[in-house]
């Protein structure tokens, strides 16, 4: 009797395998939507060097960039145009290969970050980044470039200002000299 039950049991396990090799984060999408979808966000984050994104989709999107960047590092014709086939956008594979890849040379992987930002007001997903780790460097440049723009604009317009100060002195002293 026991025998009978523990082979039922076993045949019944065997219906209900382990996920093992199931890695595919299905996002309730279908198999081409969820293509152009992750193929849409990694063009932005090429673009844009960081995008902002539900946690799943973040999640889901981290390996395809990482792949790309890996694609970028060989630098051949059959990467570019193998790229190009899951991206399907010349300015992003170029951006890619001519852009971030040479700087990503020294790393062995691990190209992007997530950093979470809590919930969204709307439905309460959680949202997050995802960025290049070596982004933060460029931004901080940017930062910086636009901070002395914004100084040297600022410096101007105070000489300009001093300037006009001075003109409208001489304008006011000539005016009360030809008055009297």
């Amino acid at each position: 009797m026991e025998r009978a039950q523990s082979n039922r049991h076993r045949r019944a396990l065997a219906n209900f395998a382990m996920r093992h090799q199931k890695k595919t984060i299905k996002l309730g999408r279908t198999a081409e939507h969820r293509k152009a979808l992750l193929a849409n966000q990694v063009c932005s984050l090429i673009e844009h060097q960081r995008i902002r994104t539900t946690l799943a989709k973040a999640k889901a999107v981290r390996p395809l960039a990482e792949k790309m960047v890996t694609l970028g590092k060989k630098g051949s014709i059959h990467a570019r145009r193998t790229a190009f086939a899951v991206l399907r956008q010349k300015d992003a594979v170029k951006k890619l290969f001519d852009e971030i890849a040479p700087r990503t040379a020294d790393r062995h992987g691990g190209y992007t970050r997530i950093v979470k930002l809590g919930q969204r007001k709307s439905d309460s997903a959680p949202v997050a980044y995802l960025e290049w780790v070596d982004a933060a460097i460029l931004l901080d440049q940017e930062i910086d470039e636009a901070a002395e723009k914004k100084a040297r604009k600022s410096k101007k317009e105070g000489e300009q200002a001093s300037g006009a100060e001075k003109k409208s002195k001489k304008t006011a002293a000539a005016a009360t000299t030809a008055v009297r």
